[in-house]
């Protein structure tokens, strides 16, 4: 995507009127462009495949499946879409399934359209939405299963790393390092690759269950 295209961005949500609406609003930001709605994991994952967005908004619940059983699938089919969850649980159990599939992070439903906006130009950035807060929750919560990923990764990637499972952003990351944007975004990319993720979340709870960084 060029630097000035709209960031393209599918819906899938059963609840029609709350997926119309929210294309209205995102419609309405000239940064953004719905390209796709979908009410089931089946019609979601075509829109994908047809369209390649750069973000994917996924409920959790769908008449045929889940969102994280999408999100496994959206990512062996296109796995550069960024996937954000759009739910109105807060079930440790439901947030880990998600992240383990793959999702860049969360919004729940209440929030406000300006904040979904937001949360969909965070995503097409690369960076992870979850508050450092939930984040140390959820951690601790990830099933246990050594692959033995993870032995090529260098010191400074494992900073990181760990700063990652602080909640920081790219931003941040660079600060605390005193390190460019540009070299982070390379070493949060190496991290993710070596690692096998398709996100900054996933590649922070690969490595927990890896036991390269430790949970708080």
């Amino acid at each position: 995507m060029s630097k000035d295209a709209p960031i393209r961005v599918v819906l899938v949500d059963d609840h029609e009127m709350f997926a119309q609406g929210l294309a209205v609003i995102l419609g309405a930001d000239p940064m953004i462009e719905v390209v796709a709605t979908a009410g089931t994991v089946e019609a979601g994952c075509a829109a994908v495949r047809l369209h390649s967005p750069d973000v994917v908004l996924m409920d959790f619940e769908l008449p045929d499946g889940d969102g994280a059983g999408a999100t496994e699938r959206i990512k062996a089919d296109v796995p550069e879409a960024q996937v954000v969850m759009v739910t109105s649980f807060d079930d440790e159990a439901v947030l880990v399934r998600a992240i383990e599939a793959g999702c860049s992070g969360f919004i729940t439903k209440h929030k406000a359209a300006q904040e979904v906006a937001a949360a969909v130009r965070a995503a097409n950035a690369g960076e992870a939405l979850i508050s450092p807060s939930m984040l140390a929750r959820l951690l601790p919560r990830l099933r246990q299963n050594p692959r033995g990923l993870g032995a090529d990764l260098t010191p400074r990637e494992v900073e990181v790393l760990k700063l990652l499972a602080g909640g920081a952003s790219n931003q941040q990351i660079a600060d605390a390092l005193v390190l460019s944007l540009h070299t982070v975004r390379n070493h949060v990319q190496n991290v993710i690759t070596k690692l096998g993720a398709h996100s900054k979340l996933e590649a922070v709870a690969t490595a927990v269950r890896e036991g390269i960084i430790r949970h708080a």
